[in-house]
């Protein structure tokens, strides 16, 4: 497993709506535009592939970002705020 930190700026409301939904499937929502994701190798492929369906190369401003980061970085998260973080494991450094 592997912990990616997923942000996206899409510019069509329903564009943005579907990729949401396609996110949830995968990780946790922080905020609107960003996702915390703990996925393995093949499901961080299937999700690209799937979220990159869903840009439309038209729109200049549409873009989706993608932070995969080590253990040790995930560990110095700092947070502030209600929502608990939590790393799961079992936690592979890529």
């Amino acid at each position: 497993m592997q912990f990616i930190l997923v942000t996206y700026d899409i510019e069509n409301d329903r564009r943005r709506t579907k990729i949401h939904k396609l996110l949830e499937g995968y990780g946790l929502a922080v905020q609107y535009s960003v996702f915390e994701c703990f996925v393995s190798d093949e499901e961080y492929a299937k999700m690209r592939m799937r979220l990159q369906k869903l840009l439309d190369p038209k729109h200049p401003i549409d873009s989706v970002r993608y932070y995969v980061l080590c253990r040790n970085c995930v560990e110095r998260v700092d947070i502030d705020g209600n929502r608990d973080f939590a790393v799961e494991s079992p936690f592979i450094i890529s």
